[in-house]
């Protein structure tokens, strides 16, 4: 008897077979400026299809470990990485994923539009990157706070050209050192210290226990500096070289890949997802580090430059998975032969993936319009993209984080049995995922924050605005669309009047509304992108609008616009 064997799903090109994507490069870049890009785009493409898929296979196959001794017992707390991790770094680099908005070139050819470019990267780069995506927000929010004007001008010439590096030679990632052992959203507890040495440069102490990427060449770590009082505010972030190589606290004779003297490699966490990705607790005893701005005033504000620009990759990741794994499911949909014929003929089958390929469009334009107004707030200093993706920051990564881990669940449903079977790679989708709505503040956190930015920063007035002009657009394209823009806007309205810092009432509803603000942003934004005339791109309004603003079921509308869809 012949043993049946299931045909290997293959998905098409990522770019090629992207209509949003292309379309949104068409309107945010022009066309001459998407074509000056496309070329960059295909090769990655071609990259992530290729060597970088199995790189990735390979990396998620042998996850980092720790050798704490030498052969002849000396501590060396070195951490190994797989070939395949490496490939992930070089190609990251070699395709600038975080160098390009820095690039004087990209600056000069699309201006503020580099953001987008980058995010156009991200979204081919980081679903098949072993999770590598993680050190790249967080070098790339490393440059950024290395890039302000208050940063010793000798530290951002140290390090900034090697974390902007396109040579893999050349070119270093960053760590995130911030988390301790009572929660990463209690700063005010935070009680690693530094005091500063003769100098000039700092010496740290402190246990820090859920750090990113612990294999980067350089962290940025926060600190209490002596005698700067409690609470959240006066923390500072320092610069901390990971290896003795760049300390100038080790000896001559040391081994330039040992950690930094102060530095102890405690654990590698042993995690639900990022498998791949070397996440550890450290000690510091006197780790050199240099201050990232003045030390002796409140540092968590400069902090938030980062912390801003790695929540816009969360949103990135968030939504190019959940674009990737629609592929994955869609591939196997047209290969597996079921009952009746192929899977993807099913009305139901179609109905499931029809509404996935909605929720994935509303994450992408989410993403990408955090990242266009990034562009605009550091080339420009665009005071209105200041005021907006303040709330759109928080906004974007909450509720796409939420976004990714529903659809991957749906996703390993697609393929029945096989999608638990952890070597055909499909449970990696919902492990993964899981990580962001947790990573740089859960949903909680981000909807508190939301609040905040409301009740001090008048922030949902941009917010307000672009829904009004969205609705004024979409009466032009369907009168339903306009008209469940307008309803929950008036809505919202009336909900943010309420909005007082004394009120359980707020407090306990913060969630909820902050994903009726994501979700009728991302209705917004998908007007924008529909008026025009992308066809897909209506089509995906209209549907958002329906399941995510009137809690409407979309199946059979779904279920019809599949192949315009996905």
């Amino acid at each position: 008897m012949q043993r049946y064997v299931q045909v290997v799903p293959v998905p098409a090109d990522p770019y090629v077979s992207d209509r949003l994507l292309r379309s949104w490069l068409d309107r945010q870049l022009g066309p001459d400026g998407h074509a000056k890009v496309a070329d960059r785009l295909a090769a990655l493409a071609t990259d992530v299809t290729g060597p970088l898929r199995a790189a990735h296979a390979d990396a998620e196959a042998h996850p980092p470990t720790l050798v704490r001794y030498g052969p002849w017992g000396a501590r060396i707390d070195r951490i190994e990485t797989s070939a395949g991790w490496q490939a992930q770094r070089a190609a990251a680099a070699r395709h600038a994923v975080v160098a390009l908005p820095y690039l004087a070139e990209a600056r000069g050819t699309w201006g503020a539009a580099a953001r987008v470019v980058q995010h156009a990267l991200l979204h081919l780069y980081g679903p098949e990157s072993a999770t590598f995506s993680c050190p790249v927000a967080m070098s790339d929010g490393a440059a950024a706070l290395l890039a302000r004007p208050e940063v010793d001008p000798a530290v951002r010439d140290a390090w900034l050209p090697r974390l902007t590096a396109t040579d893999p030679a050349v070119a270093v990632s960053s760590g995130q050192w911030m988390t301790e052992s009572q929660g990463g959203s209690d700063l005010a507890g935070s009680t690693t210290t530094g005091r500063p040495a003769a100098d000039g440069s700092w010496r740290l102490t402190g246990e820090k226990w859920f750090c990113s990427a612990a294999d980067a060449e350089l962290a940025v770590a926060l600190a209490r500096p002596e005698g700067a009082g409690r609470g959240s505010r006066v923390l500072v972030p320092f610069l901390i070289p990971r290896y003795a190589a760049d300390s100038p606290l080790a000896g001559p004779g040391a081994d330039r890949y040992a950690p930094a003297p102060g530095i102890t490699v405690h654990r590698l966490k042993d995690k639900l997802g990022t498998r791949a990705l070397p996440t550890a607790e450290i000690g510091l005893h006197d780790a050199y580090a240099w201050p990232l701005g003045d030390p002796s005033g409140p540092g968590l504000s400069r902090a938030m430059t980062l912390v801003v620009v790695t929540r816009l990759h969360n949103a990135a990741a968030a939504a190019a998975g959940m674009r990737r794994g629609l592929a994955y499911a869609r591939a196997y949909a047209d290969a597996r032969q079921v009952a009746g014929g192929r899977l993807s003929t099913s009305p139901l089958h179609r109905a499931t993936l029809g509404t996935l390929a909605v929720d994935a469009a509303g994450a992408f334009v989410l993403a990408g319009h955090a990242f266009a107004l990034l562009g605009r707030v550091e080339v420009g200093s665009d005071p209105a993209a200041t005021a907006e993706l303040r709330i759109v920051a928080p906004l974007a990564k909450l509720a796409t984080g939420r976004l990714a881990v529903s659809s991957a669940s749906e996703y390993v449903e697609c393929f029945g049995g096989a999608g638990y079977v952890e070597d055909t790679g499909i449970p990696r989708l919902l492990r993964d995922a899981q990580v962001l709505p947790i990573w740089e503040g859960t949903t909680n956190v981000l909807a508190l924050d939301v609040l905040r930015a409301v009740l001090r920063e008048d922030a949902a007035t941009p917010l307000l605005a672009r829904l009004d002009a969205a609705t004024d657009t979409a009466r032009r394209l369907h009168p339903a669309l306009a008209d469940a823009l307008a309803g929950t806007a008036a809505e919202l309205r009336d909900s943010i009047a309420e909005v007082t810092p004394e009120s359980v009432a707020v407090l306990a509803g913060a969630r909820g509304l902050a994903l009726r603000m994501a979700y009728a942003l991302a209705t917004a934004l998908l007007v924008e992108q529909a008026a025009g005339g992308d066809e897909a791109a209506e089509v995906a309004a209209r549907l958002w609008a329906r399941r995510w603003l009137r809690g409407a079921d979309i199946a059979a509308e779904a279920h019809h616009e599949l192949d315009l869809l996905c």
